[in-house]
């Protein structure tokens, strides 16, 4: 069992920046990938960003440029930096991670991060 922790959401005016973080209750060698997806209501759960375990990293389109995945080992946290936010970036974002073994896949609660004028 993993458990995450969240923090970092809030409000902020477009073109603002808010940062979450995601702790893990276990050591990041043993995840596969950890990331960040959001989700409006109505909408499906879509990814966000992610980082792989050997470094690799995934954006969606929307994001590029703007948003900055990382992860401190040491802490066992990963990290979105999210800068020149918009309207459209208003969602629930969530943690999830996969283990590397057994590929079980952990979510963690969400936080809400609005912008809007």
């Amino acid at each position: 069992q993993v458990q995450l922790v969240e923090s970092g959401g809030g409000s902020v005016q477009p073109g603002g920046s808010l940062r979450l973080s995601c702790a893990a209750s276990v050591s990041i060698f043993s995840l596969s990938t950890m990331g960040w997806y959001r989700q409006v209501p109505g909408k499906q759960r879509e990814l966000v960003a992610d980082i792989i375990r050997d470094g690799r990293i995934n954006y969606t389109d929307d994001v590029k440029g703007r948003f900055t995945i990382s992860r401190d080992d040491a802490k066992k946290t990963v990290y979105l930096q999210m800068n020149s936010l918009k309207v459209e970036d208003t969602a629930v974002y969530y943690c999830r991670v996969q283990t590397r073994i057994g590929a079980f896949v952990y979510w963690g609660p969400g936080t809400q991060v609005t912008v809007s004028p």
